[in-house]
């Protein structure tokens, strides 16, 4: 049995490394030529002709092993902390050409949801859960996941909604031993543990409810949510956010119904109102986080330009002030204190010189001009004028 286990690990992990370099289709047999179809490059391609029953069984049964080697490879990547390789493996079986069953792709899409989890990517990761919750409304792996992603970001009415659902479920596991739809026991439930989960649970959702009647609802982490940095530039969140947007598009969001082999039909409609309505309320949050991110942005732009705008005066002052200190002589004086300089230099001259006491100036024949012109030169003070009159 050792040896058995050792080999098994050893040959899932040389596939897993090889693996990568395989293109989608590499078992499909419809990428190689029949022997009586193959013909020389000279002749005229030969119309498709109708394939056999053994050859369409043949090609499916390729289509088959090569969607078990696909997840094989994912969940041996997943296992080993490789989850960038899992998430590539898992979209190549997601994004086919063919279409594969809807409990194949609903599993599919939940291991991507855990290698999404473990990314720290939260947007494609509730993308994921709500895709697997269109197609297996039952899943309690997908609404836990959810809840515990929507919990991480502070989204606690979404949160409570997820536990509340999960709670009616584990309920109904009580009172029916199943689910409603596919077995309970694929969901890899223990019937044994489900009293324990349920009280644990109703302790969870109590807690939750006394957050959210305190106001904690407003302080969602929409940084996490768009998966980007506190102290992002703008440029960053318009590219994180168009790239979201394009992805979760709820236009988009039934593609993948396409690509389901349903055992119903019946269910075709309601598995996409499901999934139009989920991606719809993350497209939403993802638009609101959006604004409040970018608010936060120019909140904190205008407030650099506000500190590079005091930064700056403050260095202009501190340069004048350094002026001032070096060259007192070469500051310009304006407003009243230039009069004030002019009285100082003149009251100094006038006492500077004992010899020059009286004012001489340009003769004058009218003494009243003479006062005038004194005054408003800005002498306050009576000053000594010498003056002799003229004989006509």
């Amino acid at each position: 049995m050792v040896l058995l286990q050792t080999g098994k690990r050893l040959t899932t992990a040389a596939f897993r490394r090889q693996s990568i370099s395989w293109s989608e289709d590499s078992f499909s047999l419809s990428n190689f030529p029949i022997s009586s179809d193959i013909s020389t490059s000279t002749a005229p391609p030969t119309p498709p002709r109708n394939l056999t029953e053994s050859e369409s069984v043949t090609q499916l049964l390729a289509h088959i092993k090569l969607l078990l080697r696909r997840r094989t490879a994912a969940l041996a990547a997943l296992d080993a902390g490789l989850y960038s390789e899992a998430i590539r493996h898992f979209t190549k079986i997601l994004e086919g050409r063919r279409g594969a069953p809807q409990g194949f792709l609903a599993e599919c899409y939940m291991h991507r949801a855990y290698a999404y989890k473990a990314s720290g990517r939260i947007a494609e990761s509730i993308a994921d859960c709500n895709k697997t919750l269109a197609l297996e409304p039952a899943c309690i792996q997908a609404l836990d996941t959810r809840a515990s992603l929507l919990e991480t970001i502070r989204c606690l009415p979404d949160c409570l909604h997820d536990l509340e659902h999960l709670k009616l479920l584990y309920n109904s596991i009580l009172r029916d031993r199943k689910l409603p739809g596919p077995a309970w026991k694929r969901h890899k439930v223990r019937y044994r543990e489900i009293p324990g989960k349920l009280c644990a649970l109703t302790t969870k959702i109590q807690e939750l409810k006394k957050r959210v009647a305190s106001g904690e609802t407003r302080n969602v982490d929409y940084y996490a949510l768009i998966g980007l940095r506190r102290g992002c530039s703008r440029s960053e969140l318009e590219r994180a956010h168009l790239l979201l947007s394009l992805r979760h598009k709820p236009d988009k969001s039934i593609n993948f119904v396409e690509r389901c082999d349903f055992a119903n039909d019946m269910d075709l409609e309601s598995v996409k109102d499901r999934a139009k309505m989920s991606a719809l309320l993350l497209y939403r949050l993802l638009q609101k986080g959006y604004s409040n991110v970018m608010s936060t942005i120019m909140d904190e732009e205008a407030a650099e330009k506000q500190r590079k705008k005091a930064a700056a005066i403050q260095t202009q002052q501190t340069t004048q002030n350094a002026k001032m200190e070096s060259n007192p002589s070469a500051v310009e004086i304006s407003g009243p204190n230039r009069i004030n300089s002019n009285e100082n230099k003149v009251a100094s001259a006038s006492s500077g010189s004992n010899t020059a006491s009286v004012f001489q100036g340009v003769f004058c024949r009218d003494l009243a001009a003479v006062g005038n012109l004194l005054s408003q030169a800005g002498f306050n003070r009576p000053l000594a004028v010498k003056f002799e009159a003229l004989s006509c």
